[in-house]
């Protein structure tokens, strides 16, 4: 679809997604009459309010429901464990939009009808597991719902069934490959392994191309969230240089994130998403806390849904260190920036002399481990290094054996802020 027809399509179901919030508690107080008719093009969208977690929140918990609950089929909700959860209700409808969206996705990364697809997600109320579930039997692929955890089982469903491809956290992929050499198969030569789909969590290039060598697949980035449904919103084409924003069901704009000033495509700034084909619980100008810019340059692989760059992580995510901005992504780059370093590692922030403290606790590879005390002090230097180069700061660094961080259920706890004695996820 070109770009005017793309743009024609959204509007029309623009005015279709404000007469039916209109429904809901919470916009009728916002959607009158008036205010609706003012809105004559997708730009206008911006005399709207912006809405985010705190207004879910405190209409907890059907302020923005929009059909009766006869009508609604599922519920879902946010992975936080703090407080009052976000939750989003689903028509039929809303799930078959989202299964065609993951399947699209899918389909477009080189999955087909004949793979085998092995599900190592979460199932339950996050969205990850079921979302992509969904979209694979609807590409016609044959599923395995092996969902997260038991490494051995999962290597012994791989090698069984011939497993092609692998949704999976990117912080359990690299955990799951330490597990291999224990049951004597190489995941390159003995397995089919071809594609991973990675995400849920913030993780740096590095950490991709780790888990694309150790497997020997190509792994694809998938961008989501529980509030606009979840995996399925943008996603990587075979390009792999950004991913596509699905256009015809969201309108996207990125804005900054202090002023709520939209901002150009090519300016990097927080995502803001406007849902389109949702009925039971439709969402206008949700701020995501995701950062990131619209990759303004056509894509050579001649789609026209424009492409969003790599998150660089969450506006509320952002450390102060001694009055230095950091996102814990930063981190995880001058990490995996150098050799020989596993992917696994935890990072303590603390109080010490009034100043703020930096502990990375990091795992090496085997070989690493096990080698002179030279080495590993060659190494723990290094990385101090590359963490002060990117930070400004000088971290303790302490270098582990591997597999002695122990595991998290569900997304990775990088981030430990003993100031606040609470974790922060990414």
């Amino acid at each position: 679809m070109d770009r005017p027809a793309l743009e024609k399509l959204q509007f029309e179901r623009l005015q279709k997604t404000l007469a039916q919030a209109a429904k809901s508690p919470y916009y009728s107080q916002i959607l009158t009459k008036k205010v609706i008719s003012s809105i004559r093009s997708v730009k206008d969208i911006q005399i709207l309010p912006f809405v985010a977690k705190p207004e879910l929140r405190e209409n907890f918990p059907y302020g923005f429901l929009a059909e009766p609950l006869s009508e609604i089929v599922r519920l879902h909700s946010s992975s936080g464990t703090t407080g009052t959860p976000t939750v989003v209700f689903h028509t039929r409808e809303d799930l078959a939009h989202w299964t065609d969206l993951t399947a699209r996705s899918m389909y477009m990364a080189g999955l087909r009808k004949e793979d085998v697809f092995q599900n190592i997600m979460g199932y339950g109320l996050f969205t990850g597991g079921l979302g992509f579930h969904y979209g694979a039997e609807k590409v016609g692929a044959m599923v395995l719902p092996t969902a997260a955890g038991n490494s051995r089982r999962q290597i012994w469903f791989m090698n069984t069934f011939r497993t092609t491809a692998v949704h999976i956290l990117p912080s359990y992929a690299m955990r799951l490959y330490s597990f291999f050499p224990e049951v004597g198969i190489d995941p390159k030569k003995d397995l089919a392994l071809k594609i991973f789909f990675i995400g849920a969590e913030h993780h740096s290039e590095a950490l991709r191309q780790q888990i694309q060598e150790a497997f020997g697949v190509k792994a694809f980035n998938s961008y989501g969230l529980s509030e606009m449904c979840g995996p399925g919103i943008a996603f990587e084409c075979p390009c792999r240089s950004g991913m596509h924003l699905w256009e015809d069901e969201y309108l996207m704009e990125i804005i900054h994130p202090e002023t709520g000033e939209v901002l150009p495509d090519g300016s990097e700034g927080e995502l803001v998403l406007t849902s389109l084909c949702r009925t039971g619980m439709p969402l206008l100008r949700y701020r995501t806390h995701d950062l990131t810019k619209i990759i303004p340059e056509p894509c050579p692989c001649g789609r026209t849904h424009r492409r969003l760059a790599r998150m660089r992580g969450r506006s509320d995510d952002m450390l102060i260190l001694n009055g230095v901005n950091i996102f814990p992504l930063q981190i995880e780059c001058a990490i995996m920036s150098v050799p020989n370093i596993g992917s696994n590692y935890v990072v303590e922030i603390d109080k010490e002399d009034f100043l703020d403290r930096i502990h990375i606790k990091l795992e090496v590879n085997p070989e690493t481990f096990t080698g002179s005390l030279e080495n590993m002090e060659n190494l723990r230097r290094e990385v101090v290094e590359a963490v002060r180069i990117e930070l400004g700061l000088t971290p303790k660094v302490i270098l582990l054996e591997p597999n002695s961080i122990p595991p998290w259920e569900g997304k990775a706890k990088r981030i430990v802020d003993l100031r606040k004695n609470e974790y922060k996820t990414e």
